[in-house]
């Protein structure tokens, strides 16, 4: 009597159909389409679109920005997690759901929030003016709301991985003479770096493409605090001839970039994975 194939699981035919339609609808299309559009112009109005000296310091404030909070959020957010992972406290089911605030909250309340309490007279910026930190309508208020929905990707990313800790590994070395920092470098953050990875890719996926927020605290202006998603709305509010494709040329930069990024830290993930394997 042969036996059925392990591998195939019932209902695979049609799992990986509504798999494959909800990509091409949703993902594959829509970017097929941006690409297709920007493809339209010639290359020396590709370039002349894409290239000119206030996009590149759209990109560099965009990517930047993005990766000093995917930095930041990653150090925060594994703190919060293993504060939240490895001890207990009154309230602590309370700060937990405050991480996934970020997520519910609209992104333009953020940013007005931000941007009221670091002007010159907001609650913070009262104190932190004076003191040369300009909390709004500078590239520091990039950062500060970027971190503020990116960390979570972080944390969540991190409390089932240091839920799932074996805790025999840590007490092994401690028996064995190494000290808690010790343990924690060469122990539990082996263990740790692929999903610190990951929640780093999410939250540096999450700044690149973050527009509600950022509008409200950056100030927009050219050459200082504007990103990349505010010069295409620009080119778009232009009404230009060709306005519509080189603001999909633009997003078009953007979209490589991004995919290139991901797929640096997808390899570099692979590699931690295995190492820590």
């Amino acid at each position: 009597m042969s036996q059925a194939n392990p591998r195939v699981l019932p209902g695979y035919r049609l799992s990986i159909s509504f798999t494959l339609l909800y990509l091409s609808v949703l993902v594959i299309i829509p970017l097929g389409v941006c690409v297709v559009t920007a493809t339209q112009l010639s290359w020396d109005q590709f370039r002349a679109a894409v290239w000119t000296e206030r996009a590149r310091a759209a990109y560099a404030l965009t990517f930047g920005a993005s990766l000093a909070a995917a930095c930041i959020s990653a150090v925060l957010g594994l703190l919060i997690a293993w504060v939240l992972v490895r001890y207990e406290f009154p309230g602590r089911r309370i700060v937990d759901a405050l991480v996934d605030l970020p997520f519910a909250l609209p992104t333009a309340v953020a940013g007005l929030v931000f941007s009221n309490l670091y002007v010159a007279n907001g609650w913070l910026g009262r104190f932190l003016v004076p003191l040369g930190v300009e909390g709004a309508y500078s590239r520091l208020a990039v950062v500060l709301v970027l971190v503020f929905i990116g960390f979570p990707f972080v944390v969540r990313t991190l409390q089932p991985v240091l839920a799932a800790l074996d805790g025999e590994a840590e007490e092994a070395a401690a028996l064995l003479g190494a000290s808690r920092w010790q343990t924690f470098r060469r122990v539990t953050f082996p263990t740790l770096l692929p999903g610190l990875l990951t929640g780093f890719a999410l939250a540096f996926a999450r700044g690149l493409g973050e527009y509600g927020s950022v509008v409200f605290v950056s100030g927009n202006m050219p050459f200082k605090t504007e990103i990349a998603a505010f010069l295409i709305v620009s080119r778009l509010e232009e009404g230009g001839p060709n306005s519509y494709r080189e603001a999909t040329a633009i997003a078009t930069v953007l979209l490589c970039a991004s995919f290139l990024m991901l797929v640096f830290i997808n390899r570099l993930e692979a590699r931690s994975r295995k190492w820590s394997g």
